[in-house]
């Protein structure tokens, strides 16, 4: 009971010192999302997939694709970790997380657990570090989502443009000079589709 009680007095500078000690176990997804850790288990088959046609279509010569990296997100008590991270190649750093103004594109496969965390919580964040493109690729809704247009401040902060492009129609990335096929994106079955974005 005493440490419910230390818990709950934790402020988000204090939650982001414990999260830095903490380790995981092997196989969770750990991230931190304003204060709030939030852990996932090993991803779909579905998700796997996708993520896999999607970066065959990002040409490695122009774009590091960084799947599962620490991103630093400026101005935020927050450290995420998207599925994917796409940055020109020249700007990678040599180490340590990834500070989000050289970020290009974020992106994430909504699973079944994580909707709100991924159109709400993540759209909000990603906005706040000025990531110019977040993609939410979406296996239950059958469609992809490219949000781009930063603008605001902490959880004020959102992307003023949004496009919805269906599974099978060319999803344009123009702030990668290129147009992905969707045609193999997977669906998950038996999931109940939900109302975002």
């Amino acid at each position: 009971m005493r440490r419910a009680t230390e818990m709950t007095a934790v402020d988000e500078r204090g939650m982001t010192k414990y999260f830095e000690g903490f380790e995981p176990p092997e196989g969770v997804k750990v991230e931190l999302l304003r204060g709030v850790i939030v852990m996932m288990a090993a991803p779909d088959l579905v998700h796997n997939m996708i993520m896999e046609g999607l970066v065959d279509q990002l040409p490695r010569s122009r774009w590091a694709r960084l799947q599962t990296q620490d991103v630093d997100i400026v101005g935020e008590a927050s450290e995420p970790v998207p599925d994917l991270v796409v940055v020109a190649r020249d700007d990678v750093p040599n180490s340590g997380p990834l500070p989000s103004p050289l970020i290009t594109m974020v992106v994430e496969v909504v699973s079944k657990s994580s909707v709100h965390q991924d159109y709400v919580v993540k759209r909000s964040i990603y906005a706040a570090g000025r990531v110019p493109a977040y993609l939410v690729i979406d296996p239950v809704m059958a469609h992809s989502v490219l949000l781009t247009r930063p603008a605001g401040d902490g959880e004020d902060a959102d992307y003023l443009s949004q496009e919805i492009t269906k599974f099978g129609d060319s999803l344009p990335l123009e702030i990668l000079g290129l147009e992905v096929d969707t045609s193999e994106f997977g669906t998950y079955a038996g999931v109940r589709p939900h109302r975002y974005p």
